[in-house]
């Protein structure tokens, strides 16, 4: 469910508090994505005006080309990391609720429970035995 709406797979488990977070980090991603891609836009724009033959185009920003250069690359960086992110938040998303699902049925009741406790023991020629016991009860 989480593969089609991100987010979904939680509800259906009743996780209800991980969708919110889960809208928060891609809307987020989302949003940083948007403004880097605006920017590289917006330098590359002006790259290809300060370039151009044409009188009618200009370089509207301070920059000189080596200077555009870098800003696009920057905020090309930074779109890019922002898609990769976004797309790491998806994977995770569908792996939670895959294995939120199967671990549902899992049981951790009372009657599973592991003991560690000291031991000692003195044994027939009075020589002190020391060890770990380990107690493990099922149903």
């Amino acid at each position: 469910m989480s593969a089609c709406l991100p987010g979904l797979g939680q509800i259906y488990n009743h996780k209800y508090w991980k969708a919110p977070v889960i809208y928060a980090a891609l809307g987020g991603l989302g949003y940083w994505g948007i403004t880097n891609q605006k920017k590289y836009r917006y330098y590359s724009d002006n790259l290809r005006y300060a370039n151009d033959e044409d009188l009618n185009t200009t370089n509207a920003t301070l920059y000189n080309n080596d200077q555009l250069i870098a800003q696009k690359r920057y905020y090309r960086k930074f779109r890019d990391i922002s898609i990769m992110a976004g797309a790491l938040v998806y994977i995770v998303n569908i792996i939670d609720a895959n294995v939120d699902a199967h671990l549902r049925t899992f049981d951790v009741s009372d009657d599973l429970s592991l003991q560690l406790n000291p031991y000692s023991n003195l044994d027939y020629n009075n020589r002190l035995q020391a060890g770990v016991s380990i107690k493990l009860k099922f149903k």
